[in-house]
């Protein structure tokens, strides 16, 4: 004897048991991620990279009718070629930073005395307590060690952007092949194309926004002579990727090693106030007139993105957080199911195909 579908009874239990699945699902990708992470970083940051590299050479034929395949050699040279300056400064002389640090934290105490003066003795024994017993070595070591990670993995990723590049084309027809139906193949289209224009366009965007900023940021950490400016203005480049904690702590760093490394407090004041003030400004007016509303995420969203995506892949998972996540908005907005969990993370409940 079968049950009644259409009772509450069982309406329940399948309810139930999808949640039940959900869960289980849910957790056995979570498990994938954090267990594969050694495959899929790597092949992530060669996506992002390629599509970055699709996005500058649609920008090359736009502007000189050049050949496709002549733009996406200009595209590959110049995002390789910068990507590989990147990870080399991080790798060589970020490293001799980290080498040196412990000179650094030896100084730092001492340097907290000449501001007692100009902030107070109660924000003095503020900045003592909580920024000294700060193991800075550790956090020079989380920074720079992904950087040298990745720059060892350097050639790896450029092995995907290549093979990626040559099945461009072709993997468009494999699409609509392994669709099945003509139905099926257009919403696959559909949804690659929206994640592609995304993607492009917060890739791009704050890939220019990010140096943009480091550029002014080095030209100060130039004039004031501070030590690894290269260095800083590549972290700068980098953090910005990280939202809302990237900006503070491409300005908290080199501002520290300001306070460190002169006699006057005039340095620190600079870097904090002319950096700080750069980050606020581009953060704040140029970055949201930029990207607008294509990313269209809950602010609530990217700090829980954020807070994920450190958690299962460290750092990168920190650069990462909001390319992925607005892959995963994208997905579940072309998935009926769940459409809804897509509303929810959206910024005001409008999805890409919704009417204005």
């Amino acid at each position: 004897m079968t049950s009644d579908p259409n009772t509450p009874t069982t309406r329940r239990r399948l309810s139930l048991s999808a949640v039940r699945d959900s869960c289980i699902v849910a957790a056995l990708v979570v498990l994938g991620l954090y267990a594969g992470a050694t495959f899929l970083i790597p092949l992530t940051l060669a996506l992002l990279v390629n599509v970055l590299i699709i996005a500058l050479s649609d920008r090359v034929i736009a502007l000189t009718r050049s050949p496709v395949w002549l733009a996406n050699l200009a595209g590959v040279t110049v995002v390789l070629a910068g990507l590989f300056t990147i990870m080399y400064i991080l790798g060589s002389q970020a490293t001799q930073f980290a080498r040196g640090i412990t000179t650094y934290e030896a100084q730092f105490d001492s340097a907290i005395n000449r501001i007692a003066g100009l902030v107070g003795s109660d924000v003095t024994t503020f900045i003592r307590d909580n920024l000294v017993s700060i193991d800075m070595s550790y956090l020079a070591r989380l920074l720079l060690g992904s950087a040298t990670s990745l720059l060892n993995q350097f050639f790896l990723i450029s092995l995907y952007v290549s093979f990626l590049m040559v099945e461009r084309l072709a993997f468009r027809k494999k699409i609509q092949l392994a669709a099945g139906s003509p139905e099926t193949g257009k919403e696959l289209s559909a949804m690659l194309d929206a994640i592609s224009f995304s993607l492009q366009r917060y890739v791009g965007v704050k890939t220019l926004i990010s140096l943009i900023t480091a550029g002014i940021s080095y030209s100060i950490f130039r004039m004031l002579g501070l030590e690894y400016a290269e260095t800083w203005a590549v972290l700068t480049f980098a953090l910005n990727f990280i939202p809302s904690i990237g900006s503070i702590i491409a300005v908290v760093f080199p501002a520290m090693i300001a306070l460190v490394q002169f006699e006057t407090i005039g340095p620190f004041l600079v870097v904090v106030l002319g950096c700080g003030t750069i980050q606020f400004l581009i953060g704040n007016f140029l970055d949201p007139a930029m990207l607008g509303r294509s990313l269209n995420m809950s602010t609530f969203l990217v700090i829980l993105a954020l807070t994920f995506w450190t958690t299962v892949w460290g750092l990168i998972g920190a650069f990462l957080s909001v390319p992925l996540t607005v892959c995963i908005l994208i997905v579940f907005s072309h998935i009926p199911a769940l459409r809804p969990v897509a509303i929810l993370m959206s910024l005001d409940g409008r999805l890409g195909d919704d009417p204005k």
